[in-house]
């Protein structure tokens, strides 16, 4: 908590960026997001201690740079960076080994993915999978922004984290999409792999003015090195949005215009009339894409089992089941393609 003019805000210090602030410091603080009410960056931002900087860190050796240019740009080491000791597995690694890789739209679906993977081979059958998260840059940078990514790694529902692009701060570090998800088969030697921005999504209410573009090409990057792309729709009967109602335009542009590689695109297996709804929406991606309709039984008990609160767009699990269910349904297909 920081007192501006005699009034309480929350900030938020990144200690590895700026030191960690004490009681009593004063501290330079970006207030824009706070300013403009958004939902998930609603912070102020600690930009320094002007009268405290933190020291030097010896050990950074790293060559990449990421949030370039920018004030607070970082060095971090990049698995496939030369002089690291992944390097030469990267320098030679050209395929995912056909690998399931489950793309999302919002990182809101990270964890129902990752509990529709659980239901399919939790702990309790006897196989633990590993799972890696490849966090792209259209959300948060800082993968230390996201609760979500810190609860999971801790109940063990991650096996890694790898920020890609300008986003940083995961376990691993990669320059693209592309050699981040080389990163999670040959590094650390995932059996799927997740790709969705981190916290935080950008849209304007145009066609193509949003983040989540990215998914397409999520798509693509999967499909060309050999691994097997599966599509999580991102579905909503709550979203007080037309453009989002039934099958998102998202998911429909970014799979159906974006995407250029065929890939898995699962249809939650709901009731009706949601489930009429969503084939209607759906259709236009079946010249491109195998749809491919999943039942959901076990999948809302997996899901509230999750060891994370469940929140997307500020609406919760009972309020917003259909799109969690969707994304556990993905993530359920994809823990079925190691079968096949």
């Amino acid at each position: 908590m920081v007192t501006v003019d005699g009034v309480s805000i929350r900030a938020l210090a990144y200690p590895a960026l700026v030191g960690l602030p004490r009681v009593g410091d004063r501290v330079l603080l970006n207030v824009g997001a706070l300013a403009a009410g958004l939902g998930t960056g609603g912070y102020a931002l600690v930009v320094a201690i002007p009268d405290r900087l933190p020291p030097d860190d010896p050990d950074m050796s790293g060559h990449i740079v990421k949030s370039r240019y920018t004030p607070l740009q970082v060095m971090v080491t990049s698995a496939d960076e030369q002089d690291t000791v992944h390097h030469e597995t990267l320098r030679s690694a050209d395929s995912l080994d056909q690998m399931p890789v489950v793309v999302a739209d919002l990182h809101s679906a990270l964890p129902a993915v990752l509990a529709g993977i659980q239901s399919s081979y939790g702990t309790d059958r006897g196989l633990q999978l590993r799972v890696a998260y490849v966090m792209t840059d259209g959300g948060a940078l800082p993968a230390w922004f996201s609760r979500t990514v810190a609860g999971l790694r801790e109940a063990g529902w991650l096996a890694a984290t790898i920020t890609t692009g300008q986003s940083f701060g995961g376990d691993l570090e990669a320059v693209t999409v592309h050699s981040g998800l080389l990163t999670a088969r040959h590094v650390v030697r995932a059996d799927i792999a997740i790709v969705a921005q981190g916290p935080g999504n950008l849209g304007t209410g145009t066609p193509w003015g949003y983040s989540g573009v990215a998914a397409g090409e999520a798509i693509n990057a999967a499909a060309v090195l050999g691994g097997r792309p599966v599509g999580s729709l991102r579905i909503s009967f709550a979203d007080p949005r037309e453009r989002h109602q039934g099958v998102s335009h998202h998911s429909l542009t970014a799979y159906g215009r974006v995407a250029l590689a065929p890939a898995d695109v699962v249809l939650p297996g709901l009731p009706e009339p949601q489930a009429s709804r969503v084939a209607a929406d759906a259709v236009v991606l079946a010249s491109r894409h195998r749809l491919i309709t999943v039942p959901l039984d076990g999948l809302e008990e997996a899901l509230r089992g999750c060891p994370v609160p469940l929140s997307t767009m500020g609406r919760n699990l009972d309020q917003d089941l259909e799109y969690f269910l969707a994304a556990a349904a993905a993530g359920r297909h994809a823990a079925s393609l190691l079968r096949c």
